[in-house]
């Protein structure tokens, strides 16, 4: 980059070049030449010199936490070790960065003379930002539904003697949207709990459309409704309040990431602190009773060379009331809500916190292995939906049932991988749903299998 003379010293230096050049006409215009020469020369450096602005340091990602190992599926106060969950979150941020980076040599390519921002929480898209804002406004909005929501609650759930189990689920999307998997889902949690009942939170479901998707279960006697949320009830006194009221004011970018799969996120767990109970996505088919588990969250896989979780997920989570990890799941949710990284606010945060937390006093609670809640993977779940196609994958498919059923508590359909696929005829899904059924004669009929399951 050149350097700008000033101007003073170009006029001292002309002042001397005059001064001793020869005075003739042929000097003279001389030096008028070297004089327009220089003054050429002077104007092409205060064009052509650019100040080129370099970007501010941009935000560090906050420090990975770097937990001692825990040992696995017991109770964590008397644990002396803590989980290998560092490893698949570390990958977590590190692929973030990854990320970014090629973009920012990608852009960089393409021109080198702007300067572009890499972080994407940090680019300043003031119409879509709004637009973001005003969903979660409506999102947020205050029915007449959920006027004496804490009322409603209370006054569903007694008398306790027909309530053994207390079941939560939420949904955010239409009333349309609740489907046959969702239903599916209900039948199952009966069969295996006729003496629970079950809180759908949600403003949709809570109208008459919701009551009469519901009808078919409360005409067999089972205890079922919907409620709207109160969301200044349910946050009240946590670190959930400060967060709420600063994204009404539109003080937090809701990200990326639709509102409503963050704010599910945050509602159950905020429901499990104030009520207590039992929490269950609406993808989740339910095996058997959950009358001996308490105060239990599942890992969803596992380091199998040390038998450590190495993710948590919080699709299935059953806890008393006022438990202190789940104020400070509400914290962490709180402190470090990300609304443009998918399962940030999810399975990270909770993997996060436990990793963290687990051995502290009064923290007793137990994480499960991935055969109790998710005995097979998101990326494996076709398999499930599968008929036998050959002697060999007959045999694979009995044993894994069998497995099933003596192992685990529940099954998670992970819809946004198979919302698409049909359920064969032999496959693992259809026999659970021939034992789960309580409410339809359908599930019996032919061609039932290749149809329900969709969404």
């Amino acid at each position: 980059m050149f350097k700008k003379y000033p101007m003073e010293n170009i006029t001292t230096f002309l002042y001397q070049l005059l001064f001793h050049w020869p005075r003739s006409k042929r000097s003279f215009y001389g030096l008028v030449s070297v004089l327009l020469l220089c003054l050429l020369a002077y104007n092409s450096v205060t064009i052509f010199c650019t100040h080129i602005p370099f970007p501010a340091k941009t935000p560090s990602e906050p420090d990975i936490f770097l937990p001692e190992k825990t040992r696995m599926f017991s109770s964590l106060p008397s644990s002396t070790k803590l989980p290998s969950a560092v490893q698949h979150l570390v990958q977590e941020e590190s692929s973030s960065v990854k990320m970014n980076t090629r973009l920012r040599l990608r852009l960089l390519h393409r021109n080198q003379n702007t300067v572009v921002p890499t972080n994407r929480t940090t680019i300043y898209r003031p119409r879509r930002t709004k637009r973001r804002q005003r969903r979660a406004l409506e999102i947020l909005g205050y029915s007449e539904g959920a006027k004496q929501f804490e009322a409603r609650v209370i006054k569903f759930f007694k008398p306790d003697s027909l309530c053994k189990f207390r079941f939560f689920m939420t949904w955010i999307s239409s009333v349309e949207s609740f489907g046959d998997r969702e239903m599916f889902s209900i039948e199952s949690l009966f069969k295996s709990h006729s003496n629970g009942c079950l809180l759908i939170v949600s403003n949709s479901m809570d109208s008459r459309n919701g009551i009469q998707i519901l009808r078919p279960f409360i005409e067999k006697g089972f205890k079922v409704t919907a409620i709207s949320p109160d969301f200044n009830f349910l946050f009240k006194h946590t670190a959930a309040q400060a967060w709420y009221n600063k994204l009404k004011r539109g003080n937090i970018n809701p990200g990326e990431i639709p509102l409503g799969q963050n704010l599910s996120n945050l509602l159950r767990i905020c429901l499990l602190y104030k009520f207590g109970g039992i929490y269950l996505d609406t993808d989740i088919i339910v095996l058997k009773s959950f009358d001996e588990l308490k105060n239990v969250i599942g890992a969803q896989t596992i380091d199998l060379a040390t038998g450590n979780w190495t993710r948590l997920n919080n699709a299935v989570m059953i806890f008393d009331k006022g438990h202190p990890l789940l104020y400070k799941f509400i914290e962490e949710f709180s402190q470090t809500f990300d609304g443009n990284k998918w399962g940030h606010n999810g399975p990270y945060l909770v993997s996060r916190v436990v990793a963290r937390l687990s051995g502290d006093i009064g923290l007793n609670f137990t994480v499960l292995p991935p055969m109790a809640f998710y005995p097979v993977d998101w990326s494996k779940i076709g398999s499930f939906f599968q008929g036998p196609k050959s002697l060999n994958h007959s045999k694979w498919l009995v044993a894994k049932l069998r497995q099933i059923r003596a192992q685990s508590f529940a099954i998670h359909l992970w819809n946004k991988q198979s919302r698409k696929i049909k359920v064969e005829k032999g496959s693992i899904i259809q026999h659970i749903m021939l034992s789960s059924c309580v409410i339809r004669d359908s599930c019996l009929l032919p061609g039932f299998f290749q149809a329900r399951m969709r969404v």
